[in-house]
């Protein structure tokens, strides 16, 4: 049986973390298989869709690598594969005909209470100190389904269930996890509750991966699917995505931000996915950085984890910076287009190749760039807080400080191969004539210079600025 995975977001929103995994770990099922990858979206809840989500969805897949073999075309509209239609709103017809043949086998019947009645019962149970259970209020005789009133799930056996999740082992509930749950709303669309399986079963979906949260939900599914003698999928149920407290799931009081806004700020979605993908599981070994290719050969359900993951977004900037050392100086330099400083407008691609080849060990994200850059392209501005804050600068006084430089530029006038090479043995002679450490002469030098916080390797630093514009630069200094 061919393996058939699927991710069926609902268009309400932006895409955050939690979204992109649940993408992500069917999308490696799918592919370490040679299976296929649905993309469906759920967009019954029209009171929640939020227009242009669809797109932000199909382009932040597409930029993540996670192509899908079936479902809405990329650009445009249209869609691909032979099971669809993929937008649950287009496939009203199919639910109803399905509810139909519920209705005739006993299966389901309409809905005659009104919102108030039903939270009156809500309330009397609530009185009671019980659980409120809609087939404790079951109509006798219910009255015929139109369309315009709920339709609900007689549940046909109140019993126990137990299951078997790839990621939570073995589970069971009893009968007070099951309830007549509603299949079609008053507005003719169904719940989730209802479509979802029946289009896992219309589309052949073998593998059902998705939040923890639907847990306590699954008995009513299985009350379902047996009714409708439907061979459940593969279930698998993978850990909240937790905040950085632990204590509770990731929200955006967090600081939880959009996939979107990540790729904004310069993280790569290679970083993206080696990150999402070790939110609750690893493979055994101490390994960090997983190309994708990687994660689909090694990546299994059994090895998620049960609890929650915590979010560390330190470690998802790590990892970024891992892969930007990885990357190749022509696939860096195209992607940084759009993060360069405004005054590197003007410079020549090879100039531009040259800094980039400088600072890409110290990139974290790709909007660092501007700030390990703009030195190169533009007169840095002053920030005399760069030497009051160091701990061995500061100690020296405006006269030292000035005495110094003098030094510096005495023995760099005299520099005439103006190499990286001959530029380090005249720093080190400098040592020797000042009689001072690196960490004060050299920090010195690149703060005059840069001023900046930091800075690549001082004198491939310097051999990129030139001598020209690092000389003035060291006599425009006044202490």
């Amino acid at each position: 049986m061919t393996t058939r995975t699927r991710f069926a977001p609902s268009p309400t929103g932006y895409i955050h973390v939690g979204n992109v995994r649940s993408a992500l770990y069917p999308y490696l099922i799918a592919r370490q298989s040679g299976g296929k990858f649905i993309l469906r979206i759920e967009d019954t809840d029209q009171a929640r869709f939020v227009d242009g989500t669809e797109e932000l969805i199909k382009d932040t897949l597409h930029w993540l690598g996670l192509d899908w073999d079936e479902g809405p075309v990329l650009s445009g509209a249209g869609e691909t594969g032979d099971r669809g239609p993929y937008h649950q709103t287009e496939r009203r017809e199919i639910y109803l005909k399905w509810a139909r043949e519920m209705i005739g086998k006993g299966l389901a019947y309409a809905d005659p209470y009104t919102p108030e009645q039903v939270q009156a019962f809500r309330d009397q149970a609530k009185a009671e100190k019980r659980a409120f259970l809609y087939r404790d209020h079951r109509p006798e005789n219910p009255p015929e389904w139109h369309l315009g009133m709920p339709l609900r799930f007689k549940t046909p056996e109140i019993k126990r269930y137990t299951w078997h999740d790839a990621v939570m082992g073995e589970l069971s509930a009893g009968p007070e996890a099951l309830d007549d749950f509603i299949l079609i709303k008053a507005d003719g669309l169904p719940t989730y509750n209802f479509a979802h399986i029946i289009d896992d079963f219309e589309m052949n979906v073998t593998h059902v991966i998705r939040g923890a949260e639907y847990v306590a939900s699954t008995p009513k599914y299985l009350s379902l699917y047996e009714a409708l003698d439907i061979a459940p999928p593969i279930l698998a149920h993978v850990p909240h995505i937790l905040a950085p407290s632990g204590n509770k799931k990731l929200g955006k009081r967090d600081g939880a931000k959009s996939v979107s806004e990540y790729r904004d700020e310069g993280i790569l979605p290679e970083a993206m996915l080696n990150f999402l993908a070790q939110l609750g599981w690893n493979d055994g070994t101490d390994q960090d950085v997983y190309s994708l290719d990687e994660l689909i050969e090694k990546f299994s359900l059994d090895r998620v984890q049960k609890s929650g993951a915590r979010f560390d977004e330190q470690r998802l900037i790590w990892l970024n910076g891992q892969w930007i050392r990885r990357l190749s100086l022509e696939d860096l330099y195209a992607r940084v287009q759009n993060y360069w400083p405004a005054s590197a407008k003007t410079a020549s691609e090879a100039y531009k190749k040259q800094v980039l080849a400088l600072t890409q060990d110290r990139l974290k994200t790709l909007r660092d760039l501007p700030l390990l850059t703009s030195y190169f392209f533009e007169e840095p501005t002053r920030d005399e807080s760069l030497i009051s804050n160091n701990k061995q600068l500061k100690k020296l006084s405006p006269e030292e400080i000035s005495d110094l430089l003098d030094i510096v530029k005495t023995e760099f006038e005299k520099l005439d191969d103006w190499t990286s090479e001959a530029i380090q043995i005249c720093l080190n002679q400098l040592l020797e004539i000042t009689g001072q450490k690196p960490g004060v002469l050299f920090s010195l030098i690149r703060i005059v210079v840069t001023w900046a916080p930091f800075s690549p390797q001082l004198n491939d630093t310097l051999a990129l600025i030139g001598k020209e514009t690092m000389m003035a630069r060291l006599e425009r200094f006044n202490p």
